[in-house]
C-alpha cells in the first residue's frame, strides 16, 4: 500500500541525522531530488484509486514538507556547530551590521540626471583639477574678472607669465562644456554631431562654511549646440524638467541676469511646491523659489572653443545638486550633506 510506503519514509525522515554538509546533501538527493524516493511515491500515485487519491496526495505533500524542515534543521544545526568550535572570527561585530542607503545628493543627482537622459541628453566628465584656459578664458571670463581672485578660487599652482595655464581646482562644471565642445567640431567650425550633454560634478569655492554655504558643493551643468537652436528650446526643456521634479503643476518664471558665458542670461525660479505658489516663510512669501541659471551660449565661447558661431547656437544651464536637494527635502543646513552623521542620512532609507 502506498500509505504504508508513505508512513515508512517518514519515519525514515524523522530519525534522518548527519555530521557534515557533504552528507545533508547526500539525505537531500536521497529524498527531494528528482530521482528522490519522495518523487518516486508520484509514479505510484497514478494507480491510486479516485476516492484515495485527495487523501494520499494530502499525505505525499506532508512528507514533503517534513523532509524540507528536517534537512534544513539539520543544517541550521550543523551552522551552530561552526560557530561553536574553533573558527570563531574574534574581529567579527558583536552586533548586526546595518545595511545603508543612497546619501541624499546621490539621490537627487541621479533623478535629475535621468530626467535629461531622457529627454536625450548625455553624461559628460571633466577632471576636477583644471587649468584656467578651460574653467575661465574659453568661457568668456576677462582677464580680471573676480572669479580668478585667490580670494574665489583655489589655485594649485599659479603662472605669472601665462594665466591661462594656471592650475587650480573648477569652480564650475563648465570646463567640461568647454572639454566637450573642442572635440566635438572640425577643424573649419562644423559640428561632427549635435552637442546635447549634461555634465554632473563636484565643483571648489573659496567660500566660508556656513549653514548656506560650502567650499565644495556639486553641479549639474547642461549643454545644447546645434542649427538654429532657440530661447524658446530652452525655455520648453527647462518647463518639463520642472515638472517631472517638482511635480506637473509646477510653474516657472525666467527672470534677466548675467553670466559671462551667455549671452542674453536669465535665472528660472519655479513655484512654491510646499505652498503652491500663496507664499509661506520657505519662498519668503513670494510664492517663487530660485533653482538655476541659465541663457544661450555666448558666441565668444563658440569661438573660443572651435566652432563657428555664424552657423551654430546654443543654450546651457546650471544648478546646484544641493539647492535642489533642499528645496525637495527642506534641509536647513548645507553642512549635513558632508558630516556624514548617520543620524541624518538615515532619514533618507525610504527614498529611491
Amino acid at each position: 500500500m502506498i500509505l504504508q510506503k508513505i508512513e515508512q519514509i517518514l519515519n525514515e525522515v524523522n530519525e534522518l541525522h548527519a555530521a557534515n554538509a557533504e552528507e545533508i546533501e547526500a539525505l537531500r538527493l536521497k529524498y527531494l531530488s528528482k530521482k528522490g524516493e519522495i518523487n518516486a511515491l508520484m509514479a505510484d500515485f497514478r494507480n491510486v484509486a479516485a476516492e484515495e487519491k485527495k487523501t494520499v496526495g494530502i499525505k505525499i505533500n506532508e512528507l514533503k514538507q517534513a523532509a524540507f524542515d528536517k534537512i534544513n534543521a539539520l543544517r541550521d544545526q550543523l551552522e551552530i556547530k561552526e560557530e561553536k568550535g574553533n573558527n570563531i572570527d574574534l574581529t567579527r561585530s558583536p552586533y548586526p551590521l546595518q545595511l545603508g542607503t543612497r546619501h541624499p545628493l546621490t539621490i537627487v543627482r541621479n533623478e535629475i540626471i535621468d530626467i535629461f537622459q531622457r529627454m536625450g541628453f548625455v553624461l559628460a566628465d571633466g577632471p576636477e583639477v583644471e587649468d584656467d584656459l578651460h574653467v575661465f578664458t574659453k568661457m568668456n571670463f576677462a582677464a580680471d574678472h573676480p572669479a580668478r581672485d585667490m580670494q574665489d578660487t583655489f589655485f594649485v599652482k599659479q603662472n605669472d607669465d601665462d594665466v591661462t595655464k594656471n592650475i587650480l581646482l573648477r569652480s564650475h562644471t563648465s570646463s567640461v562644456q568647454a572639454r566637450v565642445m573642442e572635440h566635438m567640431h572640425t577643424e573649419d567650425g562644423k559640428l561632427k554631431a549635435p552637442i546635447r550633454v549634461i555634465c554632473p560634478g563636484r565643483v571648489y569655492r573659496n567660500e566660508a562654511i556656513t549653514a548656506r554655504a560650502h567650499c565644495f558643493f556639486h553641479q549639474v551643468e547642461g549643454l545644447y549646440i546645434d542649427k538654429n537652436v532657440s530661447f524658446t528650446d530652452l525655455k520648453q526643456v527647462l518647463l518639463t524638467f520642472a515638472r517631472e521634479l517638482f511635480g506637473a503643476d509646477t510653474k516657472i518664471r525666467l527672470r534677466p541676469s548675467y553670466f559671462p558665458f551667455t549671452e542674453p542670461s536669465a535665472e528660472m525660479d519655479i513655484s512654491c511646491h510646499i505652498c503652491g505658489g500663496v507664499g509661506c516663510g520657505f519662498c519668503k512669501h513670494t510664492g517663487w523659489v530660485e533653482i538655476l541659471g541659465c541663457g544661450m551660449v555666448d558666441p565668444n565661447v563658440l569661438e573660443a572653443c572651435g566652432i563657428d558661431s555664424k552657423i551654430y547656437s546654443g543654450y546651457a544651464f546650471g544648478l546646484g545638486v544641493e539647492r535642489i536637494t533642499n528645496l525637495k527635502y527642506q534641509v536647513s543646513d548645507l553642512r549635513l550633506f558632508s558630516e556624514n552623521d548617520v543620524r541624518f542620512l538615515r532619514e533618507f532609507e525610504s527614498a529611491k
